[in-house]
């Protein structure tokens, strides 16, 4: 996809005005910078106005700037090494307070991330969920801790949940072989995307399972597959990227599936405090 875009940019080069090309051969040459700069900061870089810029982003088909670079960031994200990341991410954020300009970082990806969400879609993945035979949770990688928290809270009360665990690609469809019609798997993934998930989703999806895919856009890999897609804000911080948002749609998940089935959570819930209090799994403060 990366490619198809850079393709674009080279093809229609020869329409582009004098002012275009300087852009276009600049992001030709530096994709991963011009993706976090403003357009302003583009133009001031490549010897032209802001409103060229913007004019540039319409030309290719984009709604405005934003539009194309949210596009551009989307396309290169799965591309970037682990050095390349970070030598982005310092001109991003530059020096400074670090603690505040990351969590500001964070509570902006939150903000968004709610903005953009499918209402309908998080509806009907809640109700899928609590509705499941069987519920099948992987994310591989990075996504694995967010996979691994949803499954912990789950567990809590379903006996029907299927932690995938993926350290290989055989052990993986084993674990899923039986996977079909009123089942639901919950994928997970996050750039840099990983070829298992992509394929245990397509599985699933064959299988006759439904698929909710919380990952970053309607471009990522999974998206394709998926019946509920739920799509959280991501940007990197460092080399590695954030990922407050999914945490918190997971957690919004969590609490709307204990709602839609609020008398078996109560239920279980009390099974589990009567076992926890009685072989001490908690600590208890001594009055």
């Amino acid at each position: 996809m990366k490619r198809d875009l850079l393709m674009t940019i080279k093809n229609q080069m020869p329409t582009f005005s004098k002012g275009q090309k300087l852009i276009a051969n600049y992001i030709l040459g530096h994709y991963e910078k011009a993706a976090y700069m403003t357009a302003a900061k583009l133009g001031s870089l490549v010897g032209v106005s802001e409103s060229t810029v913007v004019r540039f982003a319409c030309e290719l088909g984009f709604d405005g700037y934003p539009d194309f670079q949210r596009a551009l960031q989307e396309l290169i994200r799965n591309m970037l090494t682990s050095v390349q990341r970070i030598e982005v991410t310092n001109d991003l954020i530059g020096n400074g307070d670090m603690l505040e300009k990351v969590l500001l970082s964070d509570a902006e990806k939150i903000k968004r991330t709610l903005e953009n969400i499918d209402r309908a879609s998080f509806a009907q993945a809640v109700k899928k969920i609590a509705t499941a035979k069987n519920i099948y949770i992987i994310g591989v990688r990075s996504s694995s801790s967010l996979a691994g928290f949803l499954n912990f809270n789950l567990r809590m009360v379903f006996d029907n949940v299927h932690f995938v665990q993926t350290t290989s690609g055989s052990e993986m469809f084993e674990q899923i072989m039986h996977i079909g019609k009123d089942d639901t798997m919950i994928a997970i993934s996050f750039p840099r995307y990983s070829s298992r998930i992509i394929n245990a989703v397509e599985y699933a999806k064959e299988a006759g399972a439904d698929v909710i895919a919380l990952t970053d856009s309607k471009r990522s890999p999974i998206a394709a597959y998926a019946d509920q897609l739920l799509t959280a804000e991501s940007d990197m911080v460092s080399y590695v990227d954030s990922l407050v948002a999914p945490l918190s749609i997971i957690n919004a998940i969590i609490v709307a599936v204990s709602r839609e089935k609020q008398e078996l959570f109560s239920e279980q819930l009390k099974k589990l405090e009567t076992i926890w209090d009685e072989y001490d799994v908690y600590k208890k403060d001594r009055f």
